[in-house]
């Protein structure tokens, strides 16, 4: 009887071809105390295309839409994240009871960025909460 060395080679070829990795438990990972979702950004438009952003109007909001980042943090103190992508800003703030992002666009070319849209979660689970509440809730 011969030994042929490429029997060897077989089961392993075998493994590879049939994905030979166990995938991990597909059971959802449970995030950690304190986690806030990521937040979903507008995308800008391609370069050298202005779109004139949506305002957003609800009752209670009136302080905060059309306002700028320097009236903003007059209302609501120094920001807990303040990010600029392109020409939009986002300032977020944060207290025990939610955190409010306040996402700012220019109006029209070259104009100082305003608040035209606000989102709003609790703290403590990332649920959503009424923003009118949490304006409240954050003002100084």
């Amino acid at each position: 009887m011969r030994f042929n060395p490429a029997l060897i080679l077989l089961p392993l070829l075998a493994a590879c071809a049939s994905g030979g990795i166990v995938p991990p438990s597909s059971a959802p990972a449970r995030p950690s105390p304190g986690y806030v979702p990521p937040t979903r950004i507008p995308t800008p438009p391609p370069t050298g295309e202005f779109r004139v952003p949506e305002i957003l109007r609800a009752p209670g909001l009136e302080g905060v839409i059309q306002q700028d980042r320097s009236a903003l943090i007059r209302q609501f103190g120094s920001p807990r994240l303040d990010v600029t992508e392109g020409d939009m800003r986002k300032l977020q703030f944060a207290g025990q009871a939610c955190v409010l992002d306040i996402f700012l666009y220019p109006l029209r070319p070259g104009a100082e960025p305003v608040a035209t849209y606000v989102e709003s979660r609790r703290a403590s689970d990332g649920r959503e909460v009424d923003r009118a509440a949490c304006v409240s809730a954050l003002r100084r």
